[in-house]
């Protein structure tokens, strides 16, 4: 038998399919080249190929582990001539019309397997695998410009931000720190980097905003980008908070998963100025920071309401505050929503509404906080 594959992060799933291939012979495994593996997703392998067939080889099913020495899609051809398997295995992900027509002209047989974790286990995939390890998003929650401290020295507030796995491409220009997150994968690739994370938030925080920065990016983008779980950060007339208070705790992140829905709107148009307009009175900026504490308080305490009506009171103080912030158009977007416990923007000017609520809701786009 012969499966053929990348197996740069092996994982479970893997395990189980060359379990499942096993039953059918003996198994041998063609491992794709780091220069193939460069040829076909321009770039190259977080392991060796030498790392990889020895860790291959090392799984009790395997009978033995091999390089591929062809390229493209059909890069284990010639070990396919070599070995002669009576059977070519792949699983449902790594099903390819060229495949099966290689091992007709072969007169090989070409097998697909379900994915079929060990009983007890989740089924895992390489692609679900690497894109958990890609750089993340960041939500704010509720609070948000109080991290500007021609905000905060008016009167100090709480802004709770939460980091969301990148489960999917999201929109530029729609409030969920894409533009420092592209800073951030510039300096460190598209992966977290090691090291404590608010140190790194510093840097990136640093890096987005050189001196002589028109508009300084607020560093609750920064921090909640880096910091895992949820966060509240208290600012009081400075860029950075004099407190942050966290929870990585793993129930919490999964509830206030399932009560957040991501609602698409259209970005932001190129060249917006949310800031073209201000008002800032201190009864205002008061109950922005307020509506942060009451947003951290409801989360701790998994109150979907009054999670809803703090993020409802802190878009409102942002209407008040800077209006050029909830167009027209995002305002009566959110005020379909009016039947939930509460609904925010994601940002300035468009990109999504988030809505809290304990019921699903149709054309949402669900996110997962870590």
């Amino acid at each position: 038998m012969l499966v053929s594959g990348c197996f740069d992060l092996l994982h479970a799933g893997h395990v189980a399919f060359f379990r499942d291939a096993a039953a059918y012979g003996d198994l041998y495994v063609c491992v794709g080249s780091d220069a193939n593996l460069l040829l076909l997703k321009g770039k190259t392998p977080m392991f060796t190929q030498e790392e990889r067939v020895y860790m291959v080889k090392s799984i009790r099913s395997v009978k033995d582990a091999v390089i591929g020495s062809g390229s493209g899609l059909l890069d284990f051809e010639p070990e396919l001539k070599r070995i002669q398997p009576d059977r070519f295995i792949v699983n449902r992900d790594g099903h390819h019309p060229e495949k099966e027509a290689l091992c007709r002209r072969h007169g090989i047989e070409y097998i697909v397997l379900e994915r079929v974790p060990e009983p007890g286990l989740p089924a895992r995939s390489s692609s679900e695998t690497k894109r958990n390890l890609r750089f993340p998003y960041r939500l704010c929650i509720a609070g948000g410009w109080i991290d500007q401290p021609w905000v905060s020295k008016v009167h100090p507030g709480s802004v709770v931000v939460a980091r969301i796995r990148p489960t999917q491409e999201f929109n530029d220009r729609s409030g969920l720190a894409t533009s420092s997150r592209k800073v951030a994968v510039e300096l460190w690739g598209d992966r977290i980097p090691y090291g404590d994370p608010v140190r790194n938030a510093r840097l990136l925080f640093g890096a987005e905003n050189p001196p002589g920065t028109k508009y300084v990016s607020g560093s609750q983008d920064h921090l909640g980008l880096l910091l895992p779980g949820i966060n509240r950060l208290y600012y009081d007339g400075d860029y950075w908070p004099s407190r942050i208070d966290s929870s990585v705790d793993g129930g919490l992140c999964d509830w206030l998963s399932s009560v957040l829905h991501l609602i698409p709107l259209a970005p932001r148009p190129e060249a917006y100025d949310p800031l073209v307009e201000k008002n800032i009175r201190e009864e205002w900026v008061r109950a922005l920071g307020e509506s942060g504490d009451r947003c951290w308080k409801s989360i701790l305490g998994r109150d979907v309401r009054g999670l809803g009506e703090a993020m409802t009171g802190s878009f409102r103080m942002w209407r008040n505050l800077l209006p050029r912030t909830v167009p027209d158009h995002v305002m009566e977007e959110a005020e379909r929503y009016s039947q939930y416990p509460g609904v925010i923007p994601s940002g300035s000017g468009g990109g999504y509404l988030f809505v809290a609520s304990d019921e699903a809701i149709k054309g949402e786009i669900k996110i997962q906080i870590y």
